[in-house]
């Protein structure tokens, strides 16, 4: 069946990739594009393991593709035609917006993008949790930490202001924004958040 595809995806875990690769390497042909999406798999690793002159792009998407929201970076070996990266970006923007990136950055990738969805939801989960222990109704929490989320985003991304100045807005002098900061800054949230990234980022390079 593998053999078939104009397009063959393998979207296995990469600890399973020298087998799904192993199944497949001999029914392969070189018209076929194949797309990753595996940390740490590099192009010429790829490229050594599936046959020199294969067609290669290696991505990484994110979690909210499921609700048509996701981020997913692309990056083509040098025997992918532009057409073909092309045909292949298109298929992913059905579900995510899509950006080309050298592969140098494909581990800082996984870090900022690939994992972030998970740090964002425990994020809002601890808002809720915090809410929830000042009374209100855990559902409505989630919605309000959630919603807040889902419009910051949304004005970084849409007003181009710098994400410093929108905070700034926030917080007026002696209000109740700039105290939750400085608590937060106090915390080492910022910190945190970075070293968080890049231990993702570490642990990407070697996978």
């Amino acid at each position: 069946m593998a053999g078939f595809a104009d397009v063959l995806c393998l979207t296995v875990k990469p600890q399973f990739y020298d087998k799904v690769i192993g199944e497949i390497r001999d029914v392969l042909q070189l018209r076929q594009i194949i797309v990753t999406v595996a940390p740490g798999k590099t192009l010429a690793c790829l490229e050594e393991a599936l046959g020199k002159g294969t067609k290669i792009i290696r991505t990484m998407p994110n979690t909210p593709a499921m609700v048509k929201k996701g981020m997913t970076a692309i990056c083509p070996n040098e025997h992918v035609t532009q057409e073909e990266l092309e045909t292949v970006r298109g298929l992913f923007k059905g579900f995510s917006e899509t950006e080309i990136v050298a592969e140098r950055l494909m581990d800082t990738v996984t870090g900022i993008s690939g994992s972030s969805p998970a740090y964002v939801c425990l994020f809002i989960e601890a808002m809720a949790d915090a809410a929830v222990s000042e009374g209100m109704p855990r559902t409505q929490a989630y919605k309000f930490a959630a919603q807040a989320i889902l419009g910051s985003a949304q004005m970084v991304l849409e007003t181009g202001i710098h994400p410093g100045e929108l905070k700034d807005m926030v917080c007026s002098p002696g209000g109740t924004t700039i105290e939750a900061v400085r608590v937060l800054e106090e915390k080492g949230f910022r910190s945190a958040v970075m070293e968080a990234v890049k231990a993702c980022v570490r642990k990407s390079r070697q996978m």
